[in-house]
């Protein structure tokens, strides 16, 4: 009887483990950037790059620049 209750454990463990891991996920490698000096009136400007890294399709609804 311990052996069916301990497989079935490691079953339900098993399966909420896949459930979790298949999930959208967002990567920002680089989430901050140190322009240094930057004189006044000056346009300056830096691309962050986002990686859709889960196992499912990754949706950005919204974007607020700021």
């Amino acid at each position: 009887m311990k052996k069916i209750t301990l497989l079935l454990g490691a079953c339900i463990l098993l399966f909420a483990t896949a459930q979790v891991s298949a999930a959208p996920r967002l990567t920002i490698p680089e989430s901050v950037f140190n322009f240094g000096y930057v004189p006044q009136n000056s346009k300056i400007s830096h691309d962050f790059w986002l990686f859709s890294t889960g196992d499912d399709s990754l949706k950005i609804l919204k974007v607020i620049p700021g």
